[in-house]
């Protein structure tokens, strides 16, 4: 259970509140590269941290972010013509290059330098891994991307998919720390189904050992396989967005990226790598993963503000596809897809859940230890100046996780650790666990 004033700490990412000053400090993930492919292309509206912005590409290829009101008289740059290495508003003409800097004003003296003086709100931008990136922080040099693994890998070696969360980011990012929902939101009725990947494990009480890092949190859940095994999740936290849940036996790492875009919405990026092998030559679920799509279904059709990107159209309004047939006879829910099942748990809690009224168990534990790591390093970093954990440790950020059957007794951390910590590239396959 959080205070109240705790819970709205944690979850306000507006300009000027301590959680989203923090987050400001890191990088934050906008889009794909391919989602914004032609060079002087119309711009797009996005909202971000509780911003209202418009993105685009110019005539050079860079990408721009700025604030989507125009810093003349406040008309829409989305409206605006990208062209010339700048976008220029359609109300009188002034126009910007991708830093912000209002490069004409058409309707002033030409021999007047006012559009020196005039800056549009903008942040810089990088492509890497296929991502674009963005630095929403004050430093005039911004820190280093973190080193994510993903990110270096060859581009057949990793898959990127997102979908939209409507609540808070921090609910959202709670069900991947949250391992013992798997047995029941996930569940399957039939007895005789195989337990595959520890979501459908006869155990439905980890224990959890949870251990902090310079990063964030890692934890690793375990259940008692057999009277001479151990069943090991290993779950990662990295601030102050990225979680990854436990691996594949294939050596593919999952994970997904909590990217607020206001304090109500949240853009879910779902990230696979295999650091040996290319997805689409994988084969099993892993394979039929890399070859589909978010797993929460089609898209509706993208609107005209910044928050209606990659909205699914299985949503509260249609039960997301519950079957109740489905429900009595096969799954525990009858929801149609694991992300899914995900979005109707979180979304349900309302927009932002009262943290007062919980009550927190043992199998809370990994949750426990995120929010108190997140509100201490944003009042820290607030009250105090203190740069939040991994600004500028970029290779802190090079971890995995996996799932793996270990001798009962072994050491998960020892046992695991060149992989866990990606110094090698051999998939631990005697111990990982491989689908019955």
């Amino acid at each position: 259970m959080l205070t109240r004033e705790d819970n709205e700490l944690m979850t306000r990412v507006g300009p000027g509140t301590p959680m989203g000053e923090m987050i400001r400090q890191y990088w934050t993930p906008v889009m794909r590269s391919s989602d914004l492919p032609d060079r002087d292309s119309s711009p797009e509206r996005i909202r971000l941290l509780g911003e209202d912005l418009v993105i685009l590409r110019d005539t050079s290829g860079r990408v721009g972010l700025m604030a989507e009101n125009c810093s003349h008289r406040g008309c829409s740059l989305f409206y605006g013509r990208n062209e010339e290495d700048g976008i220029r508003c359609i109300y009188h003409g002034w126009k910007y290059d991708v830093t912000g800097q209002c490069v004409d004003q058409p309707n002033e003296p030409a021999a007047s330098n006012f559009k020196t003086k005039v800056r549009q709100r903008a942040y810089p931008c990088i492509e890497a891994g296929g991502m674009i990136w963005t630095y929403m922080g004050p430093r005039e040099t911004p820190p280093p991307l973190p080193d994510l693994e993903w990110m270096s890998v060859p581009e057949s070696h990793r898959r990127l998919t997102p979908f939209q969360r409507n609540c808070n980011w921090v609910q959202a990012l709670e069900g991947d720390i949250d391992t013992s929902h798997l047995y029941f939101l996930h569940g399957r009725l039939n007895p005789d189904d195989p337990p595959y990947m520890g979501v459908w494990h006869t155990d439905k009480h980890p224990k959890l050992e949870v251990v902090p890092t310079n990063y964030g949190v890692v934890y690793a859940a375990n259940r008692e396989e057999d009277p001479e095994t151990t069943y090991w999740r290993v779950t990662q936290f990295m601030f102050p967005i990225h979680t990854l849940f436990p691996g594949y036996p294939d050596g593919t790492v999952p994970g997904h990226i909590w990217v607020p875009m206001d304090d109500y919405h949240t853009i879910v990026w779902t990230v696979q790598w295999n650091p040996v092998t290319p997805m689409l030559q994988l084969t099993g679920p892993t394979g039929a993963m890399a070859r589909g799509g978010s797993g929460v279904g089609e898209f509706l059709p993208k609107g005209a503000d910044g928050l209606s990107w990659w909205q699914p159209e299985l949503n509260r309004s249609n039960h997301y596809g519950q079957d109740r047939t489905a429900q009595r006879e096969k799954t525990f829910t009858g929801i149609p897809t694991i992300p899914l099942q995900d979005q109707a748990a979180t979304e349900s809690m309302g927009a932002i859940y009262d943290r007062t009224q919980e009550h927190l168990g043992t199998s809370d534990a990994m949750i426990i230890r995120v929010r108190r790591r997140l509100i201490r390093a944003a009042r820290e970093f607030s009250e105090q100046g203190i740069t939040p954990p991994g600004v500028d440790n970029p290779e802190w950020y090079r971890v995995r996780t996996t799932s793996a059957t270990l001798p009962k007794g072994a050491d998960w951390l020892d046992q695991l650790e060149e992989w866990l910590n990606a110094r090698s590239n051999e998939i631990p396959e005697a111990k990982l666990r491989v689908p019955g």
